[in-house]
């Protein structure tokens, strides 16, 4: 008998990318895609796909994984986990962050994250480096030499006390970036805002985690967009703006695009499908619903939804930042903790490609009207590759990576803690109901996981070096 041609072949199946949707085999070799269409040739394994949707897995481009944050907690999630949690919901390509605190080297950083990710990641990952610490050495030595060696972004921090970075230092990093095209990625809120809120909230006696939402003014957001728009342009330095949760926040990010400036900017699950409102339970329950920015109002989604949908936002990622309900995340201050003591972020790593796929594709939300699926793809997959350059990601084609979601479109699921497979057991968006489930997840052409069940190997996660790409070029 002839040798088997191929490693892999999912027949049968309906294959979509960002710009179309069609019938068609896929076949797989040394964890490619090598040719798309029928009579293949015969392969050493099949996966039959009949009546299931073929996409692309789904690559999640802000994730908090094995991270200690500022005030010395440690997240719930090992890079083990983490990836585990991402090939359960459909997501094979994760960039976390090297996350330099102060008195640290950002080189040394970088490297000790790169080791943990190596001995644990199930999936592929590339690091964005959290620059909280710019020195000289980090500013003239450290960022140009890593850049160099593929960790072609950067984030910063517009507010928290131990991780901000002034106007001034914002230009000296933004002006670095664009000499070495790294693009630079940003949390931007008004420090000040959120400061003096919160010092009046407490004074108060205003401690529960409901006032976590109101100590963070919608304009500490719409007034740093600006800032760091009009510093960023200042210094013909391209940015993404991580995290958007308000209308006001979407408009000044597409009227900047539309002036011609190169900015891009992701929302989240979090400001789609969760309000403030959330975060007003018994007890400190509202910690579980506790990120930075909050969720906001109803009318907020709406508006984030029409901002994706015209093009203003181009990505969706969860922000995945895994605290466990207990004394080593959330209530790491004892039962009596303030908002302000209570640790900030969401586990999503699971959860965003199904709630996102149920919107989208399932409940056909009008804005993306004959093109729900598409859109899908796009923004959950197509459109960070090629912003974040990750060289061989985001779409089905011949000569991609062989990362591949096989979805089920009717299959239902109530999402629960319980069902969770991450280490922050349990999710926010427990109770709701999804229809579309990834029933097999592919990394470049092994199966990871399948059937709820994920069988990915720690450690064989590749780590992918990147150039800016085009998305860092200055506009000129």
């Amino acid at each position: 008998m002839p040798a088997p041609v191929h490693d892999l072949v999912i027949s049968n199946g309906t294959v979509a990318t960002a710009s179309d949707v069609f019938r068609a085999d896929v076949a797989i070799r040394g964890g490619r895609i090598v040719a798309l269409g029928s009579g293949l040739g015969p392969a050493r394994e099949s996966i039959d796909a009949r009546g299931k949707l073929v996409l692309p897995g789904g690559i999640d481009s802000h994730t908090h994984i094995e991270q200690l944050s500022a005030g010395g907690l440690m997240n719930a999630d090992t890079f083990e986990s983490a990836t585990r949690a991402a090939a359960f919901g459909g997501t094979t390509t994760v960039i976390s962050f090297a996350a330099q605190h102060k008195g640290m080297s950002l080189r040394k950083v970088v490297d000790d994250y790169a080791v943990l990710a190596a001995r644990g990641a199930m999936v592929d990952y590339a690091f964005h480096m959290i620059v909280s610490d710019p020195t000289e050495a980090t500013l003239r030595h450290d960022l140009p030499a890593l850049i160099a060696e593929g960790h072609s972004s950067i984030k910063l921090f517009m507010t928290y006390d131990k991780l901000k970075v002034e106007d001034e230092t914002l230009l000296d990093v933004l002006e670095v970036a664009r000499a070495h095209r790294a693009l630079v990625c940003v949390h931007a809120e008004n420090h000040g805002m959120i400061a003096w809120m919160s010092r009046k909230l407490l004074a108060e006696g205003k401690t529960a985690p409901k006032y976590h939402a109101e100590s963070h003014p919608r304009a500490s957001e719409s007034e740093a967009f600006t800032r760091l728009i009009e510093a960023a342009a200042l210094v013909d330095q391209p940015i993404m703006i991580f995290h958007v949760s308000t209308a006001e926040g979407a408009a000044i990010v597409g009227d900047a695009r539309r002036q011609g400036l190169k900015v891009f900017a992701e929302t989240c699950p979090q400001y789609l499908f969760l309000t403030a409102a959330d975060l007003d339970r018994s007890g400190l329950e509202g910690a579980k619903f506790m990120c930075s920015p909050p969720p906001r109002e109803r009318a907020d989604q709406l508006a984030l939804w029409q901002a994706l949908a015209r093009g203003d936002l181009q990505v969706l990622s969860s922000d995945h930042a895994p605290y466990r309900y207990d004394a080593t995340g959330k209530l790491s201050a004892g039962p009596g903790s303030t908002f302000k003591q209570i640790a900030n972020g969401l586990p999503g790593l699971e959860t965003r490609m199904p709630l996102l796929f149920d919107a989208m594709v399932s409940r056909k939300r009008p804005e993306f009207a004959g093109r729900a699926l598409q859109s899908f793809v796009d923004l959950t997959a197509t459109q960070p590759a090629s912003i974040y350059n990750l060289a061989g990601k985001g779409s089905i084609a011949v000569g991609m990576d062989a990362d591949i979601a096989i979805w089920d479109a009717g299959r239902r699921v109530t999402l629960s803690d319980d069902l969770m497979v991450g280490n922050t057991g349990y999710t926010p968006f427990a109770g709701r109901t999804v229809k579309g489930w990834p029933e097999t997840v592919v990394v470049r052409g092994k199966v990871v996981a399948h059937a709820g069940a994920v069988s990915g190997v720690p450690g064989s996660g590749r780590h992918i070096p990147r150039a800016g790409g085009w998305a860092a070029e200055p506009a000129g």
